[in-house]
């Protein structure tokens, strides 16, 4: 198998030692960890294909992996069966770029960084943007439906799509690399794989959506009293400045505290402190000053400090971006529920906690213009206590009409928790998929079902 392998993608392309394939083997928070036969490194759609098909033939198991960048440990083995690491980081070129159609044609293994700056030389914008991305890649970003923070104004991975080019399970690649805004001829079979978590098959390309690049951006960090301020103040914004609102980020004082402390550098942006606030970032097409204006007399009297220099936008972010990693061990969260829900999804989740673990800490933040919550629970000690206080928050989600799952896939983490949550025809439904199109059930097993 190893010496099959090697012919395909070239022998120092497949890793077999421990210290080159440990990587491979743990996610990011070092919560999974198994060990898999080998890490398989194709650069091309044609090896892809061809290793595909030899593990279809002898039984092999397939874990596509992209940035591993996942908190749901869903990239990395699971150590039941015999698996192999397809890692696609070498399939990183941009195919084509066309301004005029504002579309970009990506390998699965380009940088999400580098999807932005290409768009950015041609003068568009591709607005997928998240904390991981210098590291993720696209491949991955899709195959998870990744969110982000443009979500509000631009949608979730999967709106940023046109067209897809998978390999299948059996090893055979559907080329569905169209760049159409219309086309209504059938299923649309790229949705398939869009979410699924690699486990229909391997996303080696995409057509992405360009959108135009905005003239002006103001960025502004609000001072609340309570959650549901936020609402309150994204309705009104909405309707003193309509789609400029590009990104609407809520973010606790216990989260800046803990980015305070743990990032070196890091400033609080207001003089004094207060329970909540939101990270706003507004565009358009006119004068950076005229924009800056706009926004100063929509938040009227409220206390906000409004980014003077690209600089100051920047610093401003990396608050919220440094967030996941101030508070690293604790038990996680990413949650999602009607956008006039997620103040009372905060409260009533925090009091539920605090009832039965009263130096429970509630670390919350997130895409509140989404809905999509994270709400991290401390301290330390509470890991231990993982089901029940996953328990705790979940059943508070569900009573609010909510997903257990907004943004980070479900993986291993929730694989087992989603039979509570999801109605029978449902799940009978996506079983019904996977036999289809993975009759040997070889795609990233042990993940999603």
């Amino acid at each position: 198998m190893i010496d099959a392998l090697r012919q395909i993608v070239g022998t120092s392309h497949v890793l077999t030692a421990p210290e080159d394939t440990k990587p491979y083997f743990t996610d990011w928070r070092r919560q999974y960890s198994a060990r898999a036969e080998c890490v398989v490194r194709p650069a091309s759609t044609d090896e892809v294909a061809r290793v595909v098909a030899l593990c279809a033939r002898e039984g092999v198991a397939v874990v596509p992996q992209g940035g591993n960048t996942g908190l749901v440990g869903g990239s990395v083995p699971t150590g039941a069966r015999r698996e192999i690491v397809l890692a696609l980081g070498r399939m990183n070129r941009v195919r084509a770029l066309d301004a005029l159609n504002d579309t970009v044609t990506v390998e699965a293994g380009c940088v999400l960084a580098d999807v932005q700056r290409a768009a950015d030389a041609a003068g568009r914008l591709f607005p997928l943007s998240l904390a991981a991305e210098g590291s993720c890649q696209i491949g991955g970003n899709l195959s998870t439906n990744a969110g982000g923070v443009n979500v509000l104004r631009y949608g979730s991975a999967r709106e940023q799509v046109l067209g897809l080019e998978v390999v299948l399970p059996d090893g055979r690649v559907w080329d569905g690399l169209r760049g159409l805004r219309k086309d209504n001829t059938g299923y649309d079979l790229k949705q398939l794989f869009l979410g699924a978590e690699g486990t229909l098959g391997v996303i080696t390309a995409a057509v992405l959506r360009l959108h135009p690049k905005p003239s002006a951006i103001a960025t502004a960090w609000i001072a609340l009293e309570r959650p549901g301020e936020a609402i309150e103040l994204l309705a009104a914004l909405h309707e003193r400045l309509g789609e400029r609102i590009s990104a609407f980020e809520l973010v606790s004082r216990s989260c800046l505290e803990a980015v305070l402390a743990h990032v070196p550098g890091a400033r609080d942006p207001l003089p004094r402190p207060h329970p909540w606030y939101v990270l706003a970032e507004f565009a358009d097409s006119s004068a950076p000053a005229e924009l800056a204006e706009r926004v100063a007399q929509a938040l009227g009297e409220r206390e906000a400090a409004l980014a003077q220099s690209v600089e100051q936008a920047r610093a401003l972010w990396r608050i919220r971006e440094s967030i996941p990693e101030a508070q690293f061990t604790n038990v996680k969260h990413d949650v999602s529920v009607p956008v006039s829900r997620s103040a009372e999804l905060i409260e009533r989740a925090t009091d539920a906690l605090k009832n039965q673990y009263p130096d429970a800490r509630v670390f919350a933040f997130g895409h509140v213009g989404d809905g999509n919550i994270h709400l991290n629970i401390g301290p330390e000690r509470l890991v231990a206590e993982r089901a029940a206080v996953n328990r705790i928050v979940y059943d508070v989600v569900a009573a609010l009409g909510g997903s257990i799952s907004a943004e980070h896939g479900l993986g291993q983490l929730k694989r087992e928790e989603i039979h509570s949550h999801k109605p029978a025809l449902e799940l009978e439904l996506m079983r019904t998929l996977k036999r289809a199109l993975d009759p040997k059930g070889l795609m990233n097993p042990g993940k999603v079902l």
